[in-house]
This record gives C-alpha cells, sequence and structure tokens, in this order.
C-alpha cells in the first residue's frame, strides 16, 4: 500500500505575502507542492516545471462538482 508523507510549513502572523506550503510525498518520492495564498491555490507537481494555479472561487466550484469534473 502507499505511504503518503505530507509536510507544511506554516508563518507565525495573518497570511501576507507568504505561502503555506504543503510537501507532499508518495513512498518517499517528492508527489508535489500546495500553495496556499490569499489569492490563490497553486499545486506545483514534483518534477515538473509547469504548476497549476486556480482561484479560491474557481477551487470552490470544482470542488462542489466532485471528482468528476474538470478543473
Amino acid at each position: 500500500m502507499a505511504e503518503h508523507d505530507v509536510k507544511f510549513r506554516i508563518p507565525w502572523r495573518d497570511l501576507g505575502n507568504s505561502d503555506v506550503v504543503f510537501s507532499v510525498r508518495l513512498d518517499g518520492e517528492l508527489l508535489g507542492q500546495l500553495k496556499i495564498s490569499k489569492g490563490a491555490v497553486v499545486w506545483a507537481p514534483g518534477k515538473k516545471k509547469k504548476a497549476f494555479r486556480m482561484t479560491w472561487e474557481r477551487f470552490d466550484a470544482a470542488m462542489r462538482k466532485g471528482t468528476r469534473g474538470e478543473f
């Protein structure tokens, strides 16, 4: 069974210019990083150069659709 390891760092203040970053590993290998800011949610896959950005409104709509919907 695959083992996920999620680590994060949170600033000790109101979220300003610093994002909250979650590093996600699958069986020890970096799966990607989830960056959360005031304006968006960004997923940066581990070995890819392109990150995927969604505004909070678009993220909310995608999550309400469930896993069947496209982002």
